[in-house]
């Protein structure tokens, strides 16, 4: 069982109880009621208490931090190539390898998931909120929450300076200019179930590249999506006229270049949402988009 503490300092001395799970440990309304259910959900100096209780300087707030019901997973029995980048008793970084989703989905329901490689390995209890989904064919870093509270702590971040993600795109063609942002709303495409587009009603979507390299007819892109759209690099880097390699969604299948499309996940930082600690990851270019460039 996971807790926050925080000790109040004489600047809030005489606050209700309250006002340091919302204001100083940000947990939302629905998580805070569900503290006051919970058996020993929030103490003060180690006694049960109530929201409304008042605390005072040098005082000691623990909470309740794991998921009160925990979720069953289905595991996905195997040895999947998952590593581990990070880990503590708060959040996890993996490496995502190809083929895998982060949950199952009805799309693809026969495709292995992190959620149930995770569960293999560690037990159906375990605790899965993926933080930045991932594409099926998409490599790369991405974070796990071990509890809602955190998920939610790191949800908030997302789209904001401190939680940053950069990925390496192999595309066909070159953009011109070399540097630029794309500013293209994206929405459905109402002619296909998965498939999104650009179009004038779509929702506020913000990339932006770099040209790092180029090489027959291919080029290699630094990627910073400042928005979070389902598909979003794909579909701008194919409203430039470059698609991904292997994109067989937006672009063109070729599954003797590159058997997905060619996105990564290269880089990931953060800011630890209970420890304030500036965590800063990277995972080399997998060998299929490396053969590439």
């Amino acid at each position: 069982m996971e807790r926050i503490t925080y000790t109040v300092p004489p600047e809030e001395d005489g606050v209700c109880v309250r006002h340091i799970l919302k204001a100083r440990l940000h947990f939302s309304t629905h998580a805070v009621a569900r503290l006051t259910r919970a058996e020993n959900g929030i103490t003060v100096n180690g006694a049960h208490a109530r929201t409304v209780d008042i605390v005072h300087a040098g005082d000691t707030v623990s909470v309740r931090s794991d998921d009160l019901r925990p979720p069953r997973l289905l595991p996905t029995p195997g040895d999947w190539p998952l590593p581990v980048v990070y880990e503590d008793a708060h959040l996890m970084i993996v490496n995502k390898p190809a083929g895998m989703t982060a949950h199952a989905s009805n799309f693809l329901p026969d495709t292995p998931t992190v959620a149930g490689a995770l569960a293999y390995r560690r037990g159906s209890d375990f605790i899965f909120h993926v933080v930045n989904r991932l594409d099926k064919g998409t490599t790369g870093l991405m974070a796990v929450a071990k509890s809602g509270y955190i998920h939610d702590r790191l949800r908030r971040m997302l789209h904001t300076t401190d939680f940053h993600r950069e990925y390496r795109a192999v595309c066909v063609g070159c953009p011109a200019p070399p540097v630029g942002t794309v500013n293209a709303p994206i929405g459905r495409d109402e002619t296909s179930a998965v498939r999104r587009m650009v179009r004038p009603d779509g929702q506020s979507a913000v990339s932006h590249y770099e040209v790092l390299s180029r090489r027959d007819g291919l080029s290699l892109l630094k990627l910073i999506p400042e928005t979070g759209r389902t598909h979003q690099l794909r579909v701008h880097m194919a409203y430039l006229g470059c698609p991904l390699a292997g994109d067989w969604l937006y672009g063109t299948e070729d599954t003797a270049l590159i058997a997905r499309p060619a996105l990564h996940a290269y880089a990931l930082s953060l800011t630890h949402p209970v420890t304030g600690e500036h965590l800063s990851f990277t995972a080399p270019i997998p060998a299929d988009m490396e053969k590439l460039i």
